[in-house]
């Protein structure tokens, strides 16, 4: 991606003056150098290349603040130095001289908005065969496949993201035919040549797994293992009993020969990576948290969860994340028990809510996403404020997917991934007026110089639109 008459590609491959290249443009990652042992190999295997785009000292005064951890500061200030958040506070706080100050009366702050489910540059824009990327639908169990390798960092949804929903981080899934996915990557939003430029420093793996009717339509439409749910949990264990066979000898003094689906599952096991089920009913969810006592690792997050409003309090107690549509029901016969009230019931049973996309274009309204369950909570009663909400689209997803000690929050120390909204975000009316990725703005819908294109959509119909 790059900022149209700002950020282009050109013949010989630089960036244009004044955009400092990222590492991935002047070095080529691989694990070439890598010790002979198959951990080590593994855990350098394609790092991240990313470098922030250079950025000045900035004050937002004036604002409403939601600071993604529940807490809302009225005529608020913040400042953004060297790419991270120096300090947040109210009108009393102490303003930089050298700074560059945005009077932001009468609009909004929040921290980036992150999507812990999507599948942009794996399933990218044009929506066409060729494209079609994010499932490797050839076995239920492929552990050894990651998501980045299939990311097209040219899709025009990391634009669409940013500009209209305010997306700085997001996690990059494979699809859910199969019960072992493979590994999600954490990207930053920004415009990048190379997926590994895009990965987000230091966020962990995560790992994608799926159960009930996905899978079993998949492969029981081919006559073959798993065709029904109890054939799922049947393989998901035998595959668990081979890793933790895998990690004991990985462990002995002769380790096994390299396999890249064990060395997942190892590094699931170890607590290095993170589990992302794909997961509808209530009953289904439960048995998935009996498996994973059973071989001793932890799901982070239910992925879609329509039915978690019936285990919430089981949910709370077991620290698990429902990552949750706002209202989407009826598609198939285990999405028929959804309610708009999930997140909400959620949110009072004290358990962890994620609104996510699992779409290209709901991506871009994550916002108003929220603000429907926050609708449809208070609804029925249930007391929500404004600020909580936003928590379902900042600090809850990054803690979900094992950064939020980085992102997430406007907290000083952070990376300074922020939004300024024209409005109150959980209007239908509020856009993003203005973003910040670590501290370096990337968008500012008041100047069309910095309107995200792809170098696909260069002298392509609406190219660098908002649609």
């Amino acid at each position: 991606m790059e900022w149209k008459g700002l950020l282009a590609v050109v013949a010989a491959g630089a960036l244009v003056t004044g955009c400092a290249a990222t590492a991935a443009e002047t070095e080529t990652a691989s694990a070439s150098s890598a010790s002979s042992s198959s951990e080590s190999s593994a855990k350098i295997a394609f790092p991240s290349t990313y470098k922030a785009y250079a950025s000045d000292n900035i004050v937002i005064t004036g604002a409403t603040i939601f600071d993604g951890e529940g807490q809302r500061i009225d005529n608020g200030v913040i400042f953004m130095s060297a790419g991270k958040i120096v300090s947040v506070g109210g009108p009393e706080t102490v303003i930089p001289t050298d700074s560059t100050i945005i009077d932001a009366t009468g609009k909004y702050v929040t921290p980036g908005i992150i999507d812990i489910h999507s599948h942009l540059g794996d399933y990218p824009t044009p929506s066409v065969a060729a494209h079609s990327d994010g499932n490797e639908a050839t076995s239920p169990v492929t552990p050894e496949v990651w998501a980045e390798h299939s990311v097209w960092p040219q899709d025009p949804g990391f634009s669409r993201a940013l500009a209209n929903g305010g997306i700085t981080s997001l996690q990059i899934l494979p699809g859910s035919a199969n019960l072992f996915g493979g590994r999600a990557v954490t990207l930053k939003n920004v415009p990048a040549r190379t997926v590994q430029a895009m990965k987000f420093p230091g966020a962990p793996y995560g790992m994608k797994m799926a159960c009930g009717e996905n899978p079993k339509r998949v492969y029981g439409g081919r006559n073959r293992k798993p065709s029904t749910r109890m054939g799922s949990l049947s393989l998901t264990r035998q595959t668990w009993i081979k890793a933790q066979d895998y990690r004991k000898k990985q462990r002995g003094a002769k380790p096994p020969k390299r396999d890249l689906a064990m060395e997942t599952l190892t590094g699931v096991l170890d607590g290095d990576i993170l589990v992302h089920n794909h997961c509808y009913r209530a009953d289904e969810l439960n048995q998935i948290i009996d498996m994973s006592k059973e071989f001793g690792y932890k799901v982070t997050a239910f992925h879609h969860a329509v039915e978690s409003y019936k285990i919430a309090d089981i949910l709370a107690k077991e620290e698990i994340c429902s990552a949750i549509w706002a209202d989407w029901w009826g598609f198939k016969m285990e999405a028929y028990d959804a309610i708009p009230e999930n997140a909400a019931l959620l949110q009072q049973a004290g358990a962890c809510v994620v609104i996510h996309s699992d779409d290209e274009n709901q991506i871009q309204r994550l916002n108003q996403e929220a603000s429907k369950a926050l609708a449809d909570g208070r609804a029925m009663g249930i007391e929500i404020s404004d600020a909580q909400a936003i928590q379902w689209i900042t600090y809850n997803p990054a803690k979900a997917m094992g950064i939020a000690d980085k992102t997430g929050s406007l907290k000083p120390g952070k990376m300074a991934d922020v939004v300024l909204w024209n409005d109150n975000p959980l209007s239908v009316y509020a856009r993003p007026e203005k973003v910040w990725i670590d501290g370096a703005m990337l968008y500012d819908a008041n100047d069309p110089a910095r309107r995200p294109v792809s170098d696909f959509e260069l002298g392509q119909p609406g190219e660098g639109d908002v649609k």
